[in-house]
């Protein structure tokens, strides 16, 4: 006799509906490139920041006269990595924060490089990157309606992301040469400086319902500053400078790094939503 064939329910409306929305709820997940702003996102931000600072100065050191050996070695980084961030189909810890460090390298140089190579006042290149960061950010929000950290999920805010990281970077590398060099702060006062100005946003967005992407970009940007004027001090042995060198501090500071970003690999404490 014939077996009875298994009755198997259709899906009611409701079941197709949560089908669907967790269908896109794994699409907008793949798309998503950038971590989850937690406490290890503002460790691995100053490292990084502080990491591009010391290793673009220890490059220029170690070529010396040849300026643009440096600048091409950091111009390389940065093409690789910015290649890996965008070709990825998700984010992935090692090819993020690896852009980011780059970013910081090429930015430290780029700010160097204009001040020394081509005579620009820090006072003048600050301004200059202070435009260009206002125009990308007045034209990311004119084109997409955001500029939350949480919507980047599209190629075109992608880029606008990556265009303000590196303005942000430039800036907070003029401005910390501003107040340590120009000004004559020295880079321990100037460290200090830029960490009361970076516990503004803080203290506005947990006690005073400051805007969230307000307060997100406030703080992105002063860790430029805070980082490299930190990497500064630990590295020169000039302007209040420790004197540790350079070469030494730029290792610790990508050991430290590589050590967060194995640590948020395995644990995925960084993953959008999980």
């Amino acid at each position: 006799m014939d077996k009875p064939m298994r009755q198997h329910p259709l899906p009611t409306v409701s079941d197709a509906s949560g089908a669907t929305t967790q269908s896109l709820h794994r699409a907008r997940q793949a798309l998503k490139k950038v971590p989850e702003v937690t406490v290890f996102f503002w460790i691995l931000k100053l490292l990084t920041t502080a990491f591009g600072e010391s290793s673009a100065d220890y490059l220029f050191q170690v070529f010396g006269l040849k300026p643009l050996i440096a600048l091409a070695i950091g111009t390389i980084g940065l093409i690789v990595a910015l290649i890996l961030q965008l070709t990825a189909r998700r984010y992935i810890a090692w090819i993020y924060w690896f852009a980011v460090a780059m970013v910081a390298v090429f930015g430290t140089m780029a700010a160097d490089v204009a001040h020394v190579g081509l005579g620009v006042p820090y006072q003048a290149s600050t301004m200059f990157f202070v435009t260009v960061l206002a125009v990308i950010f007045v034209t990311w929000y004119v084109s997409e309606k955001t500029l939350s950290i949480h919507s980047i999920s599209t190629r075109r805010r992608e880029l606008f992301y990556w265009g303000a990281v590196m303005a942000t970077f430039a800036l907070g590398t003029a401005a910390g040469d501003l107040t340590a060099k120009t000004l004559g702060w020295g880079y321990f006062s100037s460290t200090l400086l830029f960490l009361a100005v970076i516990a503004v946003p803080a203290l506005g967005y947990w006690k005073m319902g400051l805007n969230g992407i307000l307060a997100f970009w406030f703080a992105y940007i002063v860790t430029r500053p805070l980082g490299a004027s930190f990497a500064d001090w630990m590295g020169k042995a000039t302007l209040s400078g420790l004197g540790l060198g350079d070469k030494w501090v730029s290792l610790a500071l990508a050991l430290a790094a590589i050590g967060f970003v194995w640590y948020l690999t395995v644990t995925r404490k960084d993953m959008q939503d999980e």
